[in-house]
């Protein structure tokens, strides 16, 4: 039950910024300023075309996997190429997580 109103003063460009990062983390203005009041990690919530980006990414990182199983024993330069493009996607993955 949240019945006590704090009154703060900003200026119009610190109450915009403010409202800006609170709808993308997907929350209210309250419920922003309380999480960064009280140290809370506030992660923004993704847009449709980051998780379409996203996924595009795995399917990337998965078929450059297959390949560079089917070309081990053929060509072993280019599967260790195709590996290393496969590690760098999924490193990419990793940091879009945090």
């Amino acid at each position: 039950m949240k019945r006590e109103y704090i009154q703060i003063r900003c200026s119009i460009y610190e109450k915009k910024l403010l409202k800006n990062r609170a709808a993308k983390a997907g929350i209210s203005l309250s419920e922003y300023l309380r999480s960064t009041a009280f140290q809370k990690n506030i992660v923004e919530r993704i847009t449709q075309e980051q998780l379409e980006s996203y996924q595009l990414l795995v399917q990337y990182k998965n078929n450059f996997s297959r390949i560079s199983n089917m070309f081990k024993k053929g060509n072993p330069k280019l599967a260790k190429e195709v590996k290393q493009l496969s590690e760098e996607i999924r490193s990419h993955l990793n940091n879009f997580k945090k």
